[in-house]
């Protein structure tokens, strides 16, 4: 008879990388760990070190501020690279946490940002695409535009996946419905700023800077309270069945 032996480390690092075996707990933990680290990454990424060096209808001045800051403008992009993948961790953590509140609607929430994602990623690639262009200027700065376009745009279903996550926070049992109202204002947000670029290219990214508040206080509602989730699906799973029972027959 043949004994199969797995060794207990990779084992371990499987199920961590399972992430629909995750528990509550787990997916709460680490949904808040990436979205934090998503928001310091973004934020210097773009607003620290690629924005300030690309001028609008500028080519000469865009080209020249690129070329003398490299190493600061790649630095950038490296930090939206991260943000990718941190991202598709979020969709999985996002799928497994509310997968107890209505499993249709948490994986289409998780499929819906992974196409965000996906055109996050075309739109850093425009970024490459101009650095490689830096010799001819007035060729690299519709690429380096193009990035903010599509990533604005693409923002609208990114404002999509927050009202369905809203949805699932505020029906769940487990999670105050002050977040769910939150992240489906940070979503109403990002959907108004994607319709305003689409109808104009200049628009400024105005509703979802103030929409973002909802989106920060799930980051330290997650990081704090996470720690207190049921460290089992089931015992979830249950929760949200005691709860379902008491509005139906509140309703009868």
């Amino acid at each position: 008879m043949a004994i199969e032996l797995t060794h207990p480390v990779k084992a371990s690092r499987s199920r961590l990388l399972e992430f629909t075996a995750w528990s509550p707990r787990r997916a709460a933990l680490i949904a808040g760990v990436a979205l934090a680290l998503m928001a310091v990454l973004g934020g210097v990424g773009n607003f620290g070190a690629i924005a300030p060096l690309i001028s609008p209808g500028d080519a000469v001045s865009t080209a020249s501020a690129i070329s003398d800051s490299r190493f600061l403008f790649l630095a950038g992009i490296a930090m939206l690279y991260v943000v990718i993948l941190l991202d598709f961790i979020v969709s999985g953590a996002w799928y497994t946490l509310f997968r107890p509140v209505h499993r249709r609607l948490s994986a289409a929430a998780a499929w819906l940002r992974i196409v965000y994602t996906v055109l996050f990623a075309v739109a850093i690639s425009q970024l490459v695409v101009g650095f490689t262009l830096l010799d001819d200027p007035e060729a690299a700065l519709p690429a380096f535009e193009s990035f903010s376009t599509i990533w604005l745009t693409s923002l609208g279903l990114f404002g999509i996946h927050l009202l369905m996550v809203g949805y699932l926070a505020f029906h769940s049992t487990f999670i105050a419905r002050t977040f769910g109202i939150l992240l489906a204002v940070a979503g109403l947000g990002y959907i108004a700023d994607a319709v305003g670029v689409v109808a104009d290219a200049t628009f400024p990214f105005l509703f979802a800077s103030f929409a973002f508040v909802g989106e920060v206080a799930m980051i330290f509602w997650l990081l704090i309270k996470g720690r207190r989730f049921p460290a089992s699906c089931d015992a979830i799973s249950k929760t949200e069945g005691q709860g379902r029972a008491v509005v139906a027959i509140a309703r009868a």
